[in-house]
């Protein structure tokens, strides 16, 4: 359970970056209100889940998740660019991820 946990608090983490990106400096109500609700849920999941996780596993993986999908979601929803840079930089992130749930 606490694997799921902390896959739902880097989804999370996802949704409040998008949606911290759309409050354009918090500067719009709705965007602000959506980043600060994924914001806290993400938090409170992510605590739950380190009650059973290490540290820095579940740190790592939780901001790695993040990372990943905001990468993602900023080149799906948000036009950034794809280099090949940036794609080797992904794939280390997720290699990383993968060693350390295996590592645990």
């Amino acid at each position: 359970m606490p694997w799921v946990l902390l896959t739902i608090a880097g989804l999370l983490e996802i949704v409040w970056a998008y949606y911290m990106k759309l409050s354009e400096g918090f500067s719009r109500p709705w965007p602000t209100l959506a980043t600060f609700v994924a914001m806290f849920a993400s938090f409170g999941l992510l605590s739950l889940a380190m009650k059973q996780l290490p540290l820095g596993t579940s740190y790592m993986v939780w901001t790695g998740i993040g990372a990943l999908g905001a990468f993602v979601v900023g080149i799906a929803l948000l036009g950034e660019s794809v280099t090949p840079m940036r794609l080797v930089a992904a794939a280390m992130l997720l290699g990383g991820l993968v060693l350390m749930k295996l590592a645990s």
